[in-house]
């Protein structure tokens, strides 16, 4: 792509889809994609699993489990100071460059108004030494802080210890076919070693840029939370090409940055309830047309058609079966339709292989 060219909406469109994996499946270990992906969101265990089955081709999810289970993967607070999973070398990495991030989240949250007069990092050494002594649930977590500081809020003392010390939760949450409370206890401690020498935000940048751009100064900021972002790329520029968007904004990319034609046919795709695709923009307009993702979406899954946001989704089971529900947002054409049903049916055999099971596309 020319320097300095105008990018308009398919073009990055295209471009997105492609760095995320989602133009076609690839032939990939599931922990090299969530390296790739610069980790994936993870609010709902069963997320990152609809995520690289929509990216990755014959994917297991019990290779993804395994990951979790043997502590190469783990599930954390990081960017947005939302639930990650990433790989245990990113968790090392990336999380003390994001604890200024965590520390003005917290300053500016209700809890931290509610902790005047407590010693702020005897509470984290102590909070700390719990979780370490034994992996504990934040109910348990509070109750045992509360015993220490009477005098304190309980809830705010909890939460001061979850977004301020590197907490992880231990499987087997987040494993494929298990179910477990979020339990947690410090990264360090979870994996037995030192943590690795931290990223910079630079390289953090970089990557961002690799998986998500080109992407404006806003764009990076809205999805990594850090300060300073335009002293970043300033500083990064020699390294970096620049183009404009369609409304004139300067956009960001790292030389090596994916493109392809824009007439690259998309794939239906299905997505989960959270997914970075929606959360790593400041402007959605590269996936996002007649149908917008808000709150209209909340507890639903997501579709796209042609590149594009066209419906939401939901599974429902009961004791004997289990019912995909689809739901469009825009109108079909006939060969969307079925596209869209195809991939919906391979989606509900993956989710639930076993049983009966019910495909309902609701009307408009």
């Amino acid at each position: 792509m020319e320097e300095g060219a105008v990018l308009d909406r398919r073009v990055l469109n295209r471009a997105l889809l492609a760095r995320q994996l989602l133009l076609g499946r690839v032939q990939t270990e599931p922990l090299a994609a969530v390296e790739r992906l610069v980790g994936m969101q993870a609010q709902v265990p069963l997320d990152p699993y609809v995520g690289l089955w929509s990216r990755l081709r014959a994917f297991d999810p019990d290779v993804l489990g395994r990951a979790l289970l043997e502590r190469r993967a783990v599930r954390m607070t990081l960017m947005r100071a939302t639930l990650h999973l990433v790989s245990s070398i990113d968790a090392c990495r990336i999380r003390p460059l994001l604890q200024g991030v965590l520390e003005r989240a917290f300053a500016s949250s209700p809890f931290a108004r509610s902790l005047d007069g407590v010693d702020l990092p005897a509470l984290l050494a102590r909070g700390r030494e719990l979780v370490e002594a034994e992996p504990m649930t934040l109910s348990r977590l509070r109750a045992a802080l509360a015993s220490e500081w009477p005098d304190g809020d309980a809830n705010a003392l909890a939460y001061a210890v979850r977004y301020l010390v590197p907490l992880v939760q231990v499987t087997p949450r987040g494993v494929w076919g298990a179910a477990m409370q979020p339990t947690v206890t410090t990264l360090g401690g979870w994996l037995g070693r030192a943590e690795a020498e931290p990223a910079t935000v630079d390289e953090l940048t970089l990557r961002y840029l690799r998986s998500f751009g080109p992407a404006s100064a806003a764009d990076v900021r809205t999805w990594s939370w850090l300060s300073d972002v335009r002293g970043v790329l300033e500083r990064l520029r020699p390294q970096l090409c620049t183009y404009r968007s369609e409304t004139g904004r300067e956009l960001y990319d790292a030389r090596d940055g994916l493109f392809v034609d824009p007439e690259t046919p998309a794939p239906v795709r299905f997505l989960p309830e959270y997914d970075n695709l929606f959360l790593a923009h400041a402007d959605r307009s590269r996936i996002m047309d007649a149908v917008t993702w808000g709150t209209s979406f909340a507890h639903w899954g997501s579709f796209f058609v042609d590149g594009f946001l066209a419906g939401a989704w939901k599974l429902k089971k009961q004791r004997r079966e289990a019912a995909l529900l689809v739901e469009p947002r825009r109108r079909l054409r006939a060969g969307e339709r079925r596209e869209v049903v195809r991939e919906a049916e391979a989606l509900l055999g993956f989710l639930a292989p076993l049983g009966a099971r019910r495909l309902e596309l609701l009307p408009m």
